[in-house]
Order: structure tokens, then C-alpha cells, then sequence
């Protein structure tokens, strides 16, 4: 396991903040019983720090057949929707929500040429609740898989406070390569053909770059 290189500045900022508080600490409170305690919650917030932005050494799983979960958590919402900004057309949404302690990469769910992608900006409602897709600050990006296309978003949540995307339009992405970063807790949703079969149910956690979300057909 590694640092992701999204958290490469908070990170150090993080270590420098601890160690100048810690030393803070030691200097101007000569109580045991007080200093334990805050030495204990520096030390907490930087192992939180660390693995937040860990970035997992994994076997990726490769099949231009199967949608792989470009994030990990737990499957929140599967559901026939109509998908408005791109697509304009009916499509399963699976969502995957990340709480505060998944690993917060994103992959790129299939390979292909990317079509579309697009920031919006917006609020920071709960992520995993049904209209944070619209209302919330997120990411659009549609990639083109040999003529099948495939919609996956990069939604904010009630913590997170940014989105990092590495899609531009015309890129070639092989699947489960690095898509992009979301920063403390949040929402990926798929959208995917009518005809694809579901893999996955509601509740269950998943691995990105490793669980088969969907099969795609012909």
C-alpha cells in the first residue's frame, strides 16, 4: 500500500501540523492526564490521514465484457432510471456510496474512448441520498466501448469538498485504469444499458478495479 498522490500535500501538511502541535503540546501543558489524551487524538488524525488517501496494491480485473465498480463501498441503489444530461435515454443506476473510511480511487469501470465529461458544480447533501446525483457537485464522464456507452459519475457528498477527474474528451482509458480521486466521503453512480445483467445486489460492498458490476451484451 502507497500514498495516492492526490494526498501527497494534505498528507505532508498533516504530518508537519501533528509534529508542531505535538511539540505546542509538550511545551505549554505540563499535565500528564491533559497531555496523553491530545497526543493520542494528533496521533489518531494522522493515521486517519494516512489511510484515507492510501492507495491499495490490488489485482485489477480485466474483461471487456463485464463493468467493473469504479470505487469501493456498499451498492446503495439498483434501479431503472432516465438518464437526462448525455445519454437522454432509460438505463440501470447502480450506485456505489464511500464512506469515510473506503479507499477513495476511482477506476474507469471499461475501456474505451471517453465521449463525454463534464463538471457541475453544486451542493453537499448526503451521497447516498436518490437526488444528490442531480443537486450535488459531481462529475459526468461517458466512455465509448465499441459503440457502447457507458456513464459513470463522481458525486460529493456531505463531507467531501472535492472531485478530481483525470477524463478529457478523446482520451483513450483502458478499464480499471486511474480515473480520478474523490476527497472525503461520496458517491459513484453507473449507468449502464437496459440490457446488461446486474451482478450485484443492494447492500452488498464491493472492490474497485475487482467486482463484476454488470455484464454487457451484444
Amino acid at each position: 500500500m502507497t500514498i495516492h498522490k492526490e494526498g501527497y500535500t494534505i498528507v505532508a501538511l498533516n504530518i508537519a501540523g501533528v509534529i508542531t502541535a505535538g511539540l505546542l503540546i509538550g511545551w505549554l501543558i505540563h499535565n500528564p492526564w491533559i497531555n496523553g489524551p491530545l497526543y493520542l487524538l494528533l496521533i489518531v488524525h494522522g493515521i486517519f490521514t494516512l489511510t484515507f488517501f492510501r492507495k491499495p496494491n490490488r489485482a485489477l480485473y480485466i474483461d471487456p465484457k463485464a463493468v467493473i465498480a469504479p470505487a469501493d463501498g456498499k451498492i446503495v441503489i439498483i434501479e431503472e432510471v432516465v438518464e437526462q444530461e448525455y445519454l437522454k435515454e432509460r438505463r440501470i443506476q447502480v450506485s456505489v456510496f464511500m464512506s469515510l473510511f473506503n479507499v477513495h480511487a476511482n477506476w474507469y469501470p471499461v475501456g474505451g474512448k471517453i465521449e463525454y465529461a463534464k463538471h457541475h458544480n453544486g451542493f453537499f447533501h448526503v451521497a447516498w441520498h436518490p437526488k444528490s446525483s442531480e443537486k450535488n457537485e459531481h462529475t459526468t464522464v461517458v466512455i465509448n466501448q465499441s459503440g457502447k456507452k457507458i456513464l459513470f459519475r463522481q458525486i460529493a457528498g456531505l463531507i467531501a469538498r472535492r472531485i478530481v477527474s483525470y477524463a478529457t474528451v478523446g482520451k483513450e482509458v483502458p478499464q480499471c485504469g486511474q480515473a480520478g480521486f474523490i476527497k472525503f466521503g461520496s458517491r459513484v453512480d453507473l449507468l449502464l444499458p437496459l440490457k446488461s445483467t446486474i451482478e450485484v445486489k443492494t447492500g452488498e460492498k464491493v472492490k474497485g478495479g475487482q467486482t463484476v458490476i454488470a455484464r454487457l451484451h451484444d
